[in-house]
Parts: structure tokens; C-alpha cells; sequence
């Protein structure tokens, strides 16, 4: 893998963004170009949606962004979103009028002007049973199901409309069972693991079980990428803490999530979300309509402003931009204007957010550890923290008690790099493992300014360089 951090930041430590920004690339930043200028406004992690385009298009993308982040100097993680069930009605000619208390048959594949049975392109008869909603097109029209009998579903409808072909459809009490691993999700697995990606985005998950299964699919494959939950369904909500032990990220997905459950829930079910990862040392991503405006207009609506400051107020260590940069007209000026908002946040916030019975376990090794490099930090008004990882874990336990100071981290592993891009705070450079390599790195970024002289550093080290788990050596450092 190529080094990516040859280069020193253009920007004093004290000016690194702490909250990161993923952009999804799509036709409007499918080139070199775009791409280069996404990284250098400001993101961090690139999502590429498997929902869309072919596997040669993805692996172009691939090697574009890799060769835009070692040009610019940047880690930068590459996320694959898997589709997930797709769950949609299929083709029918013209539209159909609904009427309130009406009732529909649905069918796998049938052919609604020949049997009067409204196609699915899923077999719903096989999961769904009596008195289940199903919501189609974000909810639009609502439907009480009342029987399946023979491959068909029958529903009322609760409410008047048109039904149109290939709406999307949820079920917010439906039980899967496990079963959310689509034919073409294991082709997609399968291609990832040949590809340079960091982490893998498993849409529909509705239990820890779903994150285990894919861990152990990855794992067959000999992938190294990293598991994101996307909460999107009332099944992982209720199941959401265990979901967040055994992920290795985690994201609230609001578009499905807010027509799967109550949308007025969904403020209350991010702020739950960030303060587990905070507990559990797990990123939290906050997706969807970050800045929806922005797809079509130059400049976002001060409720979209508001809610980048919220989410940064309360911790999540990501924002993820969707259509704004995939299809918009404004891909590289939305990304400009969320760091714009998570920078004069985090310099003007007037709180912080405080997780009670989220608050990280103080108890163990690590997290002894990464409490008293914070606060000997604090104490010593240290210009930054610098640690060394070699997985990762002991950066991301320093994150997610949210200092309020750069946090450094030097890895060896330029995987590890790459996937700490998405971590609160975390700047990460690659070196070789060294009893040095923290040392080395400060006298480097000092040479380029990004560290000055008289600045104080913490550093955080292990007796064994490169060997997991041995952190156990905290240093003052006064640079000269």
C-alpha cells in the first residue's frame, strides 16, 4: 500500500477539523479532478454506493482515490455501502390509485395487468404475516397487511394515493431473521476483497448476528476491511447496543430510519447512537439530508447549518454527505460548507455533550491509560497528543473521550491510517514501527510548521513498537 502522509498538513495542528466528513462519489465526482478536490476541501472517508454502477466502474474509483490521497498526502478510508434487500415494487404500466381501506394483492414478480396482483421484486409471503405495516414510497401510502395465502400478500390500504412502479418499500415490523445478505451483496463482498477498500457498509441490519455473519464472510476472504452498521430499521434500534459492541462503526442511516420508526424518534435515536460510540470506542456517522438543498442550490438552509452544528455538538465523529456530492450541482461547495460549519463549532462551542450512562469504561488498561494522557495533556496545556497504534484501538480510545486538542497517531499499517481518517479528532501519518517513531514524527511536523517551537507534546507509546495491545509508556515532550 502506497504511503499516503509523505506530506506534511497545509495547517497548524490547532486548526484540524476534529469531526470528519465522508462524501459518496458518484456521476457528478467520477473523475480524477473531483475527486482530488473533494480531499482537499475537507473529506475524509469516500463512499461508494453499490446500489449503482458496475464493479469495473467502482474499481476505477478505486484506484482514482487512491492515487488522489498519496498526490494530495491524505489518508482517506474508502467505504463500500452495500444495497441490502431491495425491497421495492417492480414494473407496472401507468399508475395506480389507492383508496383508503381499499385491498391489494402483492406478488413476487407478477403481472399486475394480467392477474390484478401488484409485482414486488422480493418475495414478501415469505417474511411478512397479519397486521404488519408496509409503508411504500417513504411512507406516501400505508398499508395494514391482513393475510398471505398462496405467494400473495394482501393489504389494506390506510390512506389515499397513487402507487407508482419501483417505489421502495419498508416494513418497520417485519423480522428478517437474518436473511439480509442479497445475491448480489455476496458478489459485492466478494469483489471488495479484492479491492483497496477500508470498510464495508451493511445495509438492513437488524442484529448483532448480521455484523458477525458478514465479520466471518470478510474474514473467509481474507479481507482486512472494517464493519459499519447502518441503522435504518426498528429492529436494529431495539437491538442497538449489541449492534454497537460488535461493529466497528456505526451509522444512523435517517432517511429509511425515520419512515421505519416514529421520524419525531430519530433526534432522540442519533444522540443514543453517538453517546454508545463514545462508550464503546466505535465512530458514530451521522447520514442523510446533511445538506439536501445543497444538491440544487449554492448555499444550505439554516436548519441544515443547525443540524451539522448539533451533530458536532453532541460528538459523532462523522457527517456523510449523500446526493450532494454524488449527483448534485454543488459537490465540492457542500463539502467546503460542512467543514466551514464543524470548524466555527467546534472553536465557538458554548457546551459539550455529556453521555451519562454512555460514559467510556474508565476501569481497564486502555481506558486508564487514555484518561490520564487527556488529562495530563489538559494540565500541561499540550499542543497536541501523539500516540502510537498499531491497530488502532489505542487512537480511537483517545477519540471517543473526546479531547479537545489534536490527537496524532502514528501506525505502521497504512490500512490502519486509512481507516482512522474517520475518527474524531485523529490525524494519522504512516512510519515504520520505531521506539522513535512518535519522536521522529513530532521533529518532522515541526520542521513544516504544523507543530512550532516551545509547544508541548504528549506522547503515548508502547515497550514492544508494532505489537497490539502493549500501550503502557506516557511522555512530556517540550519541543525545541
Amino acid at each position: 500500500m502506497v504511503n499516503t502522509t509523505r506530506k506534511a498538513p497545509k495547517v497548524p495542528a490547532t486548526r484540524f477539523k476534529r469531526t470528519k466528513i465522508i462524501a459518496t462519489v458518484g456521476p457528478a465526482t467520477d473523475n480524477y479532478k473531483s475527486i482530488t478536490e473533494l480531499i482537499k476541501a475537507g473529506a475524509n472517508g469516500l463512499r461508494l454506493n453499490f446500489s449503482h454502477g458496475t464493479h469495473e466502474w467502482h474499481g476505477e474509483k478505486i484506484d482514482l482515490i487512491r492515487k488522489a490521497s498519496a498526490a494530495y498526502g491524505k489518508p482517506v478510508a474508502i467505504i463500500q455501502d452495500l444495497q441490502g434487500p431491495k425491497i421495492r415494487l417492480g414494473d407496472f404500466d401507468g399508475m395506480i390509485n389507492v383508496q383508503t381501506g381499499q385491498e391489494f394483492k402483492f406478488g413476487f414478480k407478477s403481472n399486475y395487468e394480467k392477474d390484478n396482483i401488484v409485482p414486488l421484486q422480493y418475495d414478501l409471503a415469505k417474511k411478512v404475516q397479519r397486521g404488519e405495516r408496509m409503508y411504500i414510497n417513504d411512507g406516501r401510502l400505508r398499508f395494514i397487511i391482513s393475510t398471505v395465502k398462496d405467494s400473495v400478500v394482501y393489504a389494506k390500504a390506510d390512506n389515499d394515493g397513487i402507487m407508482l412502479k419501483r417505489k421502495g418499500i419498508n416494513l418497520p415490523d417485519t423480522d428478517f431473521k437474518g436473511d439480509i445478505f442479497t445475491k448480489k451483496d455476496r458478489e459485492d463482498i466478494v469483489f471488495g476483497s479484492t479491492q483497496d477498500i477500508d470498510y464495508v457498509a451493511l445495509s438492513f441490519v437488524q442484529s448483532a448476528e448480521d455484523i458477525e455473519n458478514l465479520k466471518r464472510r470478510l474474514h473467509a476472504l481474507g479481507s482486512h476491511a472494517k464493519v459499519i452498521a447502518k441503522i435504518e430499521t426498528q429492529a436494529a434500534v431495539d437491538n442497538i447496543e449489541e449492534i454497537t459492541k460488535v461493529s466497528d462503526a456505526v451509522m444512523v442511516a435517517r432517511g429509511d430510519l425515520a419512515t421505519e420508526t416514529l421520524p419525531e424518534s430519530v433526534p432522540i435515536t442519533q444522540r443514543k447512537i453517538i453517546g454508545l460510540g463514545h462508550r464503546y470506542a466505535k465512530p458514530t456517522i451521522v447520514a442523510t439530508q446533511m445538506l439536501a438543498t445543497m444538491a440544487d442550490a449554492p448555499e444550505p438552509t439554516r436548519a441544515e447549518v443547525s443540524d451539522i452544528a448539533t451533530a458536532v455538538l453532541v460528538g459523532a465523529d462523522c457527517l456523510m454527505l449523500s446526493d450532494e456530492t454524488a449527483s448534485g450541482k454543488f459537490p465540492i461547495e457542500s463539502v467546503k460548507v460542512m467543514k466551514r460549519v464543524i470548524t466555527y463549532t467546534q472553536k465557538n462551542a458554548p457546551l459539550r455533550a455529556v453521555f451519562g450512562e454512555h460514559k467510556p469504561d474508565d476501569h481497564d488498561m486502555q481506558g486508564a491509560i487514555s484518561n490520564a494522557v487527556i488529562r495530563l495533556a489538559e494540565s500541561v496545556y499540550a499542543a497536541a497528543i501523539v500516540v502510537e497504534t498499531k491497530s488502532g484501538e489505542t487512537a480511537k480510545q483517545i477519540a471517543c473521550r473526546r479531547p479537545e486538542l489534536p490527537l496524532i497517531a502514528v501506525t505502521s499499517d497504512g490500512r490502519v491510517a486509512n481507516q482512522l481518517a474517520i475518527v474524531y479528532g485523529t490525524k494519522s501519518y504512516v512510519r515504520p514501527d520505531d521506539k522513535f517513531a512518535a519522536t521522529k514524527l513530532t521533529n518532522w511536523l515541526r520542521k513544516y510548521d504544523v507543530l512550532n517551537k516551545g509547544d508541548i507534546i504528549v506522547t503515548c507509546s508502547g515497550k514492544y513498537p508494532g505489537v497490539v495491545g502493549t500501550t503502557d509508556t506516557i511522555k512530556v515532550r517540550l519541543l525545541d
